[in-house]
């Protein structure tokens, strides 16, 4: 019987992906590596610094500058090609790699990516996890495939007294829950 462990999503089959791997004996994180060459423009966009100057000024943003502006510091989800099986009372926490901010001016704007296990093989997107990042530098990143983006680490998690048990089934893919 399988306990938990990564399987590589069929839309990359064959393109020669690389499972989650730990890089040393004392590692607690799986390290993730990005499916395709994916580029993160950065954050700092015409429409970004347009808003912050009429901010700076106090002039008020039109909805159309605001919706332009926020539009450029919305997080991009990173293919991994990868997705993973878990037992029910366990969780899969996705975390930046230390690296990312230090080298390449990546950060993870949820601070920690929560995979559940019924987020396996769902209908939607097969259960792929992508990795949500933001390039906050001056100029754009591009992640090539291969290189490693965030480390995944399973934990159980326990459950409150007296719960009211859920009754909803996952319906969707990445951000289900919110859809609700």
């Amino acid at each position: 019987m399988k306990q938990r462990g990564f399987e590589v999503v069929s839309k990359y089959a064959d393109q020669g992906l690389h499972l989650p791997y730990r890089t040393t004996q004392q590692s607690a994180g799986y390290d993730f590596e990005c499916a395709e060459d994916f580029t993160l423009p950065s954050i700092w966009r015409h429409d970004v610094l347009h808003a912050f100057k009429r901010l700076r000024h106090r002039d008020p943003l039109t909805t159309a500058e605001l919706t332009a502006g926020q539009h450029d510091l919305k997080p991009y989800l990173v293919p991994t090609g990868i997705k993973a099986y878990m037992q029910p009372d366990e969780v899969l926490l996705l975390a930046n790699r230390s690296s990312n901010p230090l080298k390449h001016n990546l950060i993870l704007p949820n601070g920690v990516g929560v995979i559940d296990a019924d987020y396996y093989n769902n209908d939607k997107n097969e259960g792929e996890i992508f990795v949500q990042l933001v390039n906050v530098g001056l100029s754009d990143v591009t992640i090539r495939k291969g290189q490693r983006i965030a480390q995944g680490i399973f934990m159980p998690f326990r459950l409150a007294d007296a719960e009211q048990v859920p009754q909803a089934q996952r319906q969707g893919g990445f951000g289900s829950s919110d859809e609700r």
